[in-house]
C-alpha cells in the first residue's frame, strides 16, 4: 500500500504547480479580460480541495480531482451566473446551455497550449517591459506580490499598485488569448525568456519564505522553458541556452544545502549529490543552442555553469573568468560583477581580488560584503568578520543570516551554534 501524504503537505505543492495551469486554460476560454473570473474559479477549486481532503483524505489522483472540480465549477458558472448572460456570452460564444463547459478540457496538450498562449498574451507592449514581466510572474507562474517585489527590489505596496495598473491596461486593450503570428512571437520572446530567468533565479536563491532554495520554482521554470522548445517558433538558440543554464544549475540543488538547511559553498559541495542526468540534458540543450550565430547572456551563463559542473581542469577558472568578462560587456549587473570577482580570485588570488571587489563599491549589497568576507578570511580575520556582519545586517534571508553567523563563529574560533 502506497504512502499517501496528508493534504496539508501536498496541497501547497499542487497549488504552486497547477493553479497557473488551471487559470491559463480557463482564460483561454473566457478571454484574458475576464481573468479575475478564471482566478476565482481556480481559487475556489483549491479551497474545496482543502475542505474535502481534510475530512476525506487526499484522493488517489489529486490532479485529476482538481481539474474535474474546476471543469464543473466553470460549467456551473457559465450556466448560472448572471454576469455570463450579460457580458461573457459574446466573448465565449457557446452554442447554448448544453454546450456550457464542454470545451474545458484539461488534457496535457490543452494545458501546454494555453500556458504558451497565456505568457505571450501577458507579454503585451501595452504595458512597460518591467510590468509585463511582473504580470507574467504573477499570472502564469503563481508568484505572490511579495515575491515579485523582492525580485525587483521594490516595496510590496508599490508592486501591488503596478500589477493593478498592468491588469487594467490589458482589459482596456480588449485583447484575447489567441494564436500569435510569427512576428508577434519574435517581438515578445525576449520578455518571456527574461520572465522564466527571473522565476528560476527566485527558486535558485530565494529571498522569501525563509528558504534559500525553492525547488518547485526551479522546476516550474524548467517546465515552462520545455514548452517553448516544443514549438518551432520558440525553439530558438536563446531558449535552448536558457534551458541548458537551468538544467546545469538544477543539477547542483541537492548539494547546495546541508542537512541543517545551511548553504554549502561550491568548493565544499559533495559532487556525488550532483544530478548527472540533468547535467547530460544540459549538455544536450547547450549543443542545441549553438545552432545559430547569436551569443546571448544565456549562452554565456550556460557556459559558465558548464565549467562549474565539468571535470577538474587546470584552466577551468580561466575559462569561467573569460566568460564573465564577455557577460559584463553584454549585460552588466551587480551579481555578474561579483561572480566575476570570485572567479578572478580563483585565477589571481584573494589579495588582487579584494582590490577588484572594492572597485565595485556595492556597499548596499549583502553579497558584496559576503564576497569580501570570504576574500579576507585567510588574510585579515577582523576585516572578514566585519564584512560578514555587514552582510548579515543587509540580507533578508533567515537561512543566510545563520550561515554567515556560523562562518563568523568559525573565524573567531567559537564553534557554538
Amino acid at each position: 500500500m502506497r504512502d499517501i501524504p496528508s493534504y496539508n503537505e501536498i496541497l501547497p505543492h499542487l497549488f504552486r504547480r497547477e493553479y497557473a495551469k488551471m487559470t491559463a486554460v480557463l482564460c483561454s476560454r473566457f478571454g484574458l479580460q475576464h481573468i479575475e473570473v478564471a482566478e476565482d474559479i481556480a481559487s475556489d477549486t483549491f479551497l474545496k480541495a482543502s475542505e474535502n481532503w481534510a475530512i476525506d483524505g487526499v484522493p488517489e489522483n489529486p490532479e485529476a480531482w482538481l481539474y474535474a472540480v474546476a471543469k464543473n465549477k466553470a460549467r456551473d458558472y457559465l450556466k448560472r451566473i448572471a454576469f455570463f448572460e450579460t457580458e461573457v456570452r459574446e466573448t465565449v460564444k457557446l452554442k447554448g446551455p448544453d454546450d456550457a463547459g464542454q470545451d474545458f478540457d484539461f488534457d496535457d496538450q490543452t494545458i501546454s497550449d494555453s500556458q504558451l498562449a497565456m505568457i505571450f498574451a501577458v507579454c503585451n507592449s501595452v504595458n512597460s517591459v518591467e510590468s509585463q514581466i511582473c504580470l507574467a510572474l504573477q499570472i502564469l507562474c503563481g508568484f505572490s506580490v511579495e515575491e515579485i517585489a523582492n525580485a525587483f527590489l521594490t516595496k510590496t505596496e508599490t508592486m501591488k499598485k503596478r500589477l493593478q495598473r498592468a491588469r487594467t491596461n490589458l482589459r482596456n486593450d480588449s485583447f484575447q488569448i489567441k494564436p500569435l503570428s510569427e512576428a508577434e512571437i519574435k517581438s515578445r520572446l525576449d520578455i518571456v525568456l527574461k520572465t522564466l530567468y527571473l522565476l528560476f533565479n527566485e527558486g535558485y536563491f530565494s529571498k522569501t519564505n525563509n528558504r534559500l532554495i525553492r525547488k518547485e520554482l526551479c522546476s516550474e521554470a524548467v517546465r515552462l522553458a520545455l514548452i517553448l522548445t516544443e514549438n518551432s517558433l520558440t525553439d530558438t538558440s536563446q531558449t535552448n541556452a536558457l534551458l541548458a543554464l537551468m538544467c546545469f544549475q538544477s543539477s547542483r540543488l541537492d548539494a547546495r544545502i546541508d542537512g541543517s538547511g545551511e548553504t554549502v559553498l561550491f568548493d565544499k559541495q559533495d559532487k556525488s549529490l550532483w544530478d548527472r542526468s540533468l547535467i547530460e540534458r544540459a549538455n544536450y540543450y547547450l549543443v542545441s543552442a549553438t545552432n545559430g550565430n547569436e551569443i546571448s547572456k544565456y549562452h554565456l551563463e550556460a557556459g559558465i555553469a558548464y565549467w562549474h559542473t565539468a571535470s577538474a581542469d587546470e584552466n577551468k577558472w580561466q575559462h569561467i573568468l573569460q566568460l564573465y568578462n564577455q557577460l559584463i560587456l553584454i549585460e552588466y549587473s551587480p551579481v555578474a560583477a561579483l561572480n566575476r570577482t570570485f572567479a578572478f580570485a580563483k585565477v589571481y588570488g584573494h589579495e588582487k581580488a579584494i582590490v577588484e571587489a572594492e572597485k565595485l563599491n556595492l556597499t548596499g549589497n549583502n553579497h558584496y560584503h559576503e564576497l569580501l568576507g570570504y576574500l579576507y578570511a585567510d588574510i585579515n580575520i577582523e576585516k572578514a568578520v566585519n564584512q560578514y556582519e555587514q552582510a548579515i545586517r543587509l540580507t533578508k534571508s533567515k537561512m543566510e543570516k545563520q550561515t554567515l553567523q556560523k562562518e563568523i563563529n568559525r573565524l573567531k574560533g567559537d564553534n557554538r551554534i
